[in-house]
């Protein structure tokens, strides 16, 4: 349905949102874009993209880890004083072990599947704020019309009730309740003015747009129910993946990777004239112990069982989201129909009320008691049938499905 919105001053960020206009061209898709493209999330999906980087680098180097050069020194100036001189020269060269570099690349691809799913899991997020933001505007929007509509009527029944007051028809008792009536409409015309314009800086807020799409409603989704293309659930689950995989590299690398260490040794004995040179060539190889490897593999499993038992309980949650949206969706629907009714039997009431009070058989009292009863009844249909529209957007957003 169309959003015809006022004309309201608010004051953000240095800058004036003068009023949101209707576009025909916005989607809603692109309101949630714009959204994303602002969300303050981006930094850190940003330095994610650093971390996965720098896992690629690492499974795809040289060597498992960096090398290292030592240096050595030996006399006998304090000692022996034979003259004896040793210097040597080491490099130390860390190997991959079995598997290693494999176990390495599989983390560094679940971590880009990952970070992948977090960037939908965050736009789907979005996608129920700008969904929620679109309506609110939509349902104040409502409460305008008919707090503007109140007051016309109010000012109307005044100035018929004070030219029968000056004609002697009615009491002055009568023309200060009329008066009053239209201090009470315009009083509640300026508190829904407030909240329209809450509900607009918030959108403007979450999508820096100053614009809201001409078509907000969507169509009811039609799948069978949550399945894994849930972006909540995928996101989840690439958790999962990313855990097992880390839980598997952390079993290759229990134990601290073997070196082969190449030496240059320059030396010269205890009275010799002359420098002696040659090269080494020696492998360390580290051994495997629980004092090391049984926090690593204990950390690993911990953090496979949270990002399972996290997977579970999102389900959980979607689930029991869906059954409430799709509850909502169905009581509103059913409500409709009560209401329009409801509403059908007020506005005839007031017209018979209206009659009654011209013609002298009704007093203002009366009259005023019915038009606020059909005041309500024309606020609550007019309000349900936004909620219904409003609910089957929720329904769509628990069903995991984006605009």
């Amino acid at each position: 349905m169309a959003l015809s919105l006022l004309i309201l001053p608010v004051i953000a960020a240095g800058e004036e949102l003068e009023r949101l206009e209707i576009d025909s061209q916005l989607t809603l898709a692109h309101a949630v874009k714009q959204a994303f493209a602002r969300s303050p999330q981006q930094q850190v999906l940003k330095a994610g993209k650093i971390s996965i980087e720098a896992k690629s680098v690492q499974a795809d180097s040289l060597l498992p880890g960096a090398p290292a050069v030592s240096m050595r020194h030996q006399n006998d100036a304090i000692g022996s004083g034979r003259n004896l001189r040793e210097w040597e020269a080491t490099l130390e060269l860390p190997v991959w072990m079995p598997g290693q570099r494999a176990a390495r690349r599989m983390v560094a691809r679940e971590a880009m599947d990952g970070l992948g799913a977090s960037q939908g899991g965050l736009m789907f997020g979005l996608a129920g704020q700008v969904r929620d933001a679109i309506w609110d505007v939509a349902m104040n929007t409502n409460a305008v019309g008919l707090a503007e509509q109140r007051v016309k009527n109010a000012e109307a029944l005044q100035r018929d009730v004070s030219r029968r007051w000056l004609a002697g028809e009615l009491a002055r008792t009568d023309a200060m309740l009329a008066q009053n009536e239209t201090l009470q409409a315009q009083t509640a015309q300026l508190q829904a003015q407030a909240e329209l314009k809450h509900a607009e800086h918030r959108y403007w807020m979450l999508t820096g747009l100053k614009a809201l799409p001409a078509k907000a409603e969507e169509p009811l989704s039609t799948q069978a129910g949550i399945d894994d293309s849930h972006p909540l659930l995928s996101e989840v689950a690439a958790k999962v993946a990313l855990a097992q995989g880390e839980r598997e590299l952390v079993r290759v690398e229990k134990r601290e990777n073997p070196q082969v260490l190449i030496n240059a040794r320059h030396e010269r004995g205890a009275f010799d004239a002359d420098y002696n040179s040659s090269v080494g060539l020696a492998v360390r190889i580290p051994l495997d112990a629980q004092v090391r490897s049984a926090p690593l593999l204990a950390g690993a499993e911990m953090g496979l069982a949270q990002a399972m038992s996290e997977r579970d309980q999102r389900m959980l949650t979607l689930q029991a989201a869906l059954h409430e949206a799709e509850h909502n969706l169905e009581v509103t629907r059913a409500s409709v129909q009560l209401v329009e009714e409801q509403n059908r039997l007020a506005q005839e009431n007031l017209r018979l009320a209206k009659k009654a009070f011209d013609l002298g058989e009704s007093d203002l009292v009366s009259l005023l008691r019915v038009q606020a009863t059909a005041q309500d009844a024309e606020r609550a249909l007019r309000s349900s049938r936004i909620q219904v529209q409003w609910n089957i957007a929720r329904f769509n957003q628990a069903m995991g499905v984006l605009p």
